[in-house]
């Protein structure tokens, strides 16, 4: 059995636009949230500026549990770089966000092995402070 690792934080570097700001505010206090038209209800991530349903500009931010189901993965297993070698292996995951339908997030899945990780594998949500910054990066663990 092999531990999934966590990617180190340089994978990650953001760059919060005026859309996905209101997400990475809500996840530096720990809280999941998803955009939501507040016209027709379409939930979307990333968050765009028009609801790919209705075309609204208007949007609500939606707070989730922190559950989600995993639906697709892949293993990282070979370094881009010498630097990232220690990092090695990891799990990147596009998971389905639960109460937001349709939205769904690539994310780590961590505290697992890597064998384990499987499509419909139940998850939550935790959280990694970035050091030295207001920042709080989101990763997923099997749940329970």
């Amino acid at each position: 059995m092999t531990r999934a690792q966590v990617p180190p934080q340089s994978l990650g570097a953001l760059h919060p636009d005026a859309f996905t700001e209101p997400f990475w505010r809500a996840a530096a206090e720990h809280r999941l949230t998803c955009a939501q038209c507040a016209s027709c209800g379409a939930f979307r991530m990333p968050p765009t500026a028009f609801c790919p349903r209705c075309r609204s500009q208007e949007v609500t931010w939606a707070e989730l549990s922190g559950r989600g189901t995993v639906f697709s993965f892949t293993v990282a297993r070979h370094a881009l770089t010498p630097d990232l070698a220690g990092s090695l292996p990891y799990v990147v995951a596009v998971v389905d966000l639960e109460g937001a339908p349709g939205a769904r997030l690539v994310a780590n899945v961590v505290g697992t092995e890597v064998e384990d990780v499987r499509i419909g594998m139940p998850v939550e949500v935790v959280w990694e402070d970035v050091e030295g910054s207001p920042v709080s990066l989101y990763r997923f663990r099997p749940a329970g």
